[in-house]
């Protein structure tokens, strides 16, 4: 395949998570660097290509909902980098509206900022590159004021992200804060990796391996239960079907059997603030 042309200051000789994920998802943000790194997870769990394929859809379902249901401003935390299927691309055929991405990582930043700029969207969606642990810090930055009315409703997606919170981070009381700027009617859309019980044996020693693999990265992961993410919704309604595995949440076909292989390996669902 022909390399992207890379952002000014962006090192293509090391793997970027960001564009990792967007190899795995078949987008064309990544270098061979980022595509040897995929092809290592993937020995180690096979899934995670259709897990992040799975996660993309689910996204885009619930994108298309909130649309539907007269929303118009999504925030996406821990965005990564916006190609193959993002949130902007969806919200471009229902104008006007307005998209925030939130990423960390500079590469992620910097590849976002130029994929907004070529596809002439900068009015309406930008980035933010702050650290979702610092919400404040989000709140206040120029480009979600710009972009963002909080006293109207939002749709804020959480897709993939709470899983490299760890206990020492406070994930509940960090998500609270996002609860509380939220307007009544605004939705929370969350996706986490989890082991449920009835996973097969051997697909479960693949994920917890593909989990520690990562213990002593600077993103670590952590598997929690549907007991454990309940919480992080503060008790609002779940939309219909309530928690699902990510392909049963509003399929749009049926689920094939290639994506039934996920189902144990990862919760979704949707709130609505009251």
């Amino acid at each position: 395949m022909t390399a992207p042309d890379a952002p000014r200051g962006v090192d293509v000789d090391k793997p970027s998570a960001a564009r990792i994920y967007d190899w795995y998802l078949g987008g064309t943000q990544n270098w061979a660097v980022d595509r040897e790194f995929g092809r290592r997870v993937e020995k180690v769990w096979p899934l995670i290509r259709p897990m992040s394929r799975e996660n993309r859809a689910f996204m885009n379902r619930v994108v298309r909902a909130a649309l539907d249901a007269g929303i118009r401003q999504f925030v996406d935390l821990g965005s990564g980098v916006p190609t193959a299927g993002n949130v902007h691309e969806i919200v471009r055929d229902q104008l006007p509206a307005r998209v925030v991405y939130v990423d960390y990582e500079p590469v992620a930043a910097a590849h976002s900022r130029v994929i907004l700029e070529d596809e002439d969207a900068t009015e309406w969606a930008g980035i933010v590159e702050r650290d979702i642990r610092d919400p404040e810090a989000i709140f206040a930055d120029e480009i979600t004021q710009e972009l963002i009315d909080w006293s109207q409703p939002v749709c804020l997606l959480m897709i993939t992200v709470l899983h490299f919170l760890g206990p020492g981070d406070r994930p509940e009381e960090l998500v609270a804060a996002y609860r509380e700027q939220l307007a009544p009617g605004s939705w929370l859309a969350i996706t986490h990796g989890t082991c449920r019980d009835d996973a097969p044996p051997e697909r479960a020693a693949e994920v917890r391996a593909f989990v520690d693999a990562y213990k002593d990265t600077s993103n670590p992961a952590y598997l929690r239960s549907d007991d454990e993410i309940r919480p992080f919704f503060g008790g609002w309604p779940l939309l219909e079907p309530g928690m699902s595995a990510l392909p049963d949440w509003r399929p749009d076909e049926p689920v094939s059997e290639f994506a039934a292989e996920v189902r144990p390996f990862a919760w979704g669902a949707v709130a609505v603030k009251p």
